[in-house]
């Protein structure tokens, strides 16, 4: 399934360009499970060996992409309420203990722990959420968010160009690819360990 998605979103991309890639990273920032991870790296890629498209502008459709959907949420949660969140968003892969993680991430946080979620897996998706429901001033919201997406997608597009040089990878050495994979999956589940299990747990 992400071998065809990637067939077709390199395909994409000579039409759709900037434009796909922000409307792929907003349904990313929302609940939908579309990894980051597969839409900037071969992006980035595909620029720096076409030239149709340049790296800051990927970051900037990212960051831009990344508020859009960003926004929704936090619009949504500020709309509803926490009662109705609660009651909904276990249809949306958003339970009531991840949505009670956030919040006392955004607690103890504030807008530096919106910036923060936008480097991290998991609770990048959900930090719209807690700050729509204490409705944190959205001009802050907005900021820390373009902040942290700009960042984080400078960081996928730098793994794009450093894994596009690798010519095994490319040829399509299964071991290789392994391997990448094995090494992403790692570094997330640690960041997530160390930032979310062990912070966002609930103190006695």
């Amino acid at each position: 399934m992400i071998k065809a998605f990637i067939d077709w979103y390199l395909g994409a991309l000579d039409q759709g360009g900037y434009g796909l890639v922000a409307l792929l990273m907003a349904i990313e920032s929302s609940v939908v499970p579309l990894p980051s991870e597969l839409v900037i790296p071969p992006a980035a890629h595909l620029a720096v060996t076409t030239g149709r498209m340049s790296l800051p502008g990927l970051v900037a459709a990212g960051a831009l992409g990344s508020w859009v959907g960003a926004s929704a949420m936090y619009g949504l949660a500020r709309l509803l309420g926490r009662p109705l969140v609660v009651r909904f968003g276990r249809y949306l892969l958003v339970t009531p203990a991840k949505l009670e993680a956030a919040e006392r991430w955004s607690a103890h946080y504030g807008p530096f722990g919106v910036f923060a979620a936008r480097l991290l897996p998991v609770i990048r998706h959900l930090i719209g959420l807690p700050a729509g429901i204490v409705r944190l001033p959205f001009g802050r919201y907005s900021l820390v968010t373009l902040a942290g997406s700009a960042i984080w997608s400078a960081v996928l597009c730098w793994v794009g160009v450093v894994a596009g040089q690798d010519q095994a990878l490319l040829a399509g050495d299964l071991h290789r690819v392994s391997l990448w994979l094995a090494g992403g999956v790692a570094l997330l589940g640690v960041l997530y360990w160390v930032f979310v299990h062990r912070l966002m747990r609930p103190r006695d």
